[in-house]
């Protein structure tokens, strides 16, 4: 069943939910990044089902989702002086950090290791069910696991619907890329995974920072993972993908349309507005993100609309999707590290 909470949260539907979520069952619900699919975090039997419903491989650990920080002392060891002031400075919001688990976490939800991703999501919805829960949930992506996350219940409905007990609909998320994953390490933060909270973010908070040195890996070749799942295909279209980077616009344009030449036209372009207005093909091919002189602003709508494009992109008769790339800083290092994995490290460069 699909509940609509587009406009407002319907009480009655919200203890239904939390109730059947507390009786083991999976629900499909938005935060701020994308769709999830939640379930109570010690019922094993219940993340089993997330396991099966998303084919997730048993090696990925699940992300902890909490109502409130208090809740961070259920499930983790204290945080020292540098984690303290992340979750101060990022909680709630699209920021996971990896603690020392507690001994209550299941097995099943950590693969085992001795850490946690935690994460307090700042969307009403989600946090509404998980209070009302009462106790922290488990909460990753809804979708098929390595396919692009779903950003809308359109997205994800055929994949996930007959899988769980309901989908909470509370329209795009927002942000539309995961949450940043950050870990500690020798008192210095490093990403694991980038999202919305920046490098530069982190710094203006603690004053450094560092990205891991597997973020623009293939899965092949990471080694000595600090991220679980780094080594597993994510974010992969049905389509075959090509990511077209370069700065003069006039050789992407040409390139671009040397490729629709060589493929009879089956291809369908995710790029700026400036690109796609001097591409000649059919309009439901055309993917545009805006460009203006804000380029933050410009990213977050790149960030907010990759993984719709991509899908709506499947459903046309293409061949190829090519996606024009981005330069890696700031929200950019995000965008590039999923357009990376999503075209399977197939890179054109025209500069």
């Amino acid at each position: 069943m699909i509940y609509n909470w587009k406009n407002n949260i319907n009480e009655i539907e919200l203890n239904d939910v939390s109730n059947s979520i507390k009786n083991g069952e999976i629900v499909v619900m938005p935060t701020e990044t994308v769709y999830g699919v939640g379930a109570d975090l010690f019922n094993e039997d219940a993340i089993k089902k997330i396991f099966m419903a998303k084919n997730r491989p048993a090696t990925n650990p699940l992300i902890v989702h909490i109502g409130n920080k208090n809740e961070i002392d259920m499930v983790a060891q204290k945080p020292n002086e540098i984690e303290q002031a992340l979750i101060d400075a990022f909680m709630p919001g699209p920021f996971t950090i990896i603690l020392k688990k507690k001994d209550c976490i299941p097995d099943i939800v950590s693969a085992g290791l001795d850490t946690i991703g935690v994460r307090m999501p700042s969307n009403e919805i989600a946090n509404r069910i998980i209070t009302k829960v009462g106790n922290p949930i488990v909460l990753p992506s809804a979708n098929i696991s390595g396919r692009p996350s779903g950003t809308r219940v359109e997205d994800i409905f055929e994949e996930l619907e007959s899988k769980v007990y309901a989908i909470v609909d509370g329209g795009e998320s927002p942000i539309g890329l995961e949450s940043t994953v950050v870990k500690v390490v020798d008192n210095v933060p490093v990403i694991l995974r980038p999202g919305k909270i920046t490098p530069e973010d982190i710094i203006k908070v603690v004053g450094k920072c560092e990205l891991d040195k597997n973020i623009f890996q293939k899965p092949a070749d990471v080694v000595d993972a600090q991220m679980p799942g780094s080594k597993l295909e994510h974010y992969v279209s049905k389509l075959e993908c090509n990511l077209i980077c370069g700065q003069n616009n006039d050789k992407i344009i040409d390139k671009i349309k040397e490729i629709i030449q060589q493929r009879d036209g089956k291809v369908a372009i995710i790029a700026f507005e400036d690109i796609i207005e001097k591409i000649d093909i059919s309009k439901d091919r055309l993917f545009p993100i805006s460009r203006t002189d804000n380029i933050e602003k410009d990213e977050l709508e790149y960030a907010e609309k990759l993984y719709r494009y991509i899908r709506e992109a499947e459903n046309t008769d293409s061949d190829l999707i090519l996606i024009q790339g981005v330069k890696e800083e700031g929200l950019g290092v995000a965008i590039m590290n999923r357009l990376l994995r999503t075209s399977s490290f197939k890179i054109i460069n025209v500069d």
